[in-house]
């Protein structure tokens, strides 16, 4: 067993150290507080989170391959953070979908196939032309489909 006996000396010269550190960290947030004021930061903060929330954007979706049952998708009703879903039953392969969602709501296309080992599916989702979630065959069963962070965000 390891013991540290502090001694009056060690005590003695830790304590400055431990003091100006202190005071070191709180001059740090005083001077790099001081530079805005409370209602600035608090403004922005507001301005910041009302704007991605009611910031609307466009995804599409895409689904190809065979042998899918329906296809559920996040259609921009709802809530952010509870979307509501909608449901595709049948449909017809390749399928495209553009919708309108906002702030953080996140892009989700999920298309289901009763027998996935007969199912030969792809999913992408796309955000000004450029794909930001794809996935295929059984990697895609597995993880649910395709679902991304909101690009105004993310």
């Amino acid at each position: 067993m390891n013991r540290t006996i502090r001694t009056a000396r060690t005590a003695r010269t830790a304590r400055p150290v431990r003091a100006a550190a202190h005071a070191l960290a709180i001059a740090g947030l005083v001077l790099g507080l001081g530079a805005c004021s409370a209602e600035s930061v608090d403004e922005a903060i507001a301005k910041g989170v009302d704007t991605t929330v009611d910031e609307k954007y466009e995804v599409t979706y895409e689904v190809t391959g065979k042998n899918v049952d329906e296809i559920t998708y996040h259609g921009g009703a709802g809530e952010a953070m509870e979307p509501e879903l909608e449901t595709v039953t049948s449909p017809t392969l390749p399928w495209k979908k553009t919708v309108e969602l906002r702030g953080i709501m996140p892009p989700a296309v999920m298309p289901v196939a009763v027998d996935a080992g007969g199912a030969d599916i792809t999913c992408t989702i796309t955000y000004k032309g450029k794909v930001i979630k794809e996935a295929k065959g059984e990697g895609m069963l597995t993880a649910g489909g395709c679902v991304a962070v909101s690009p105004i965000v993310g």
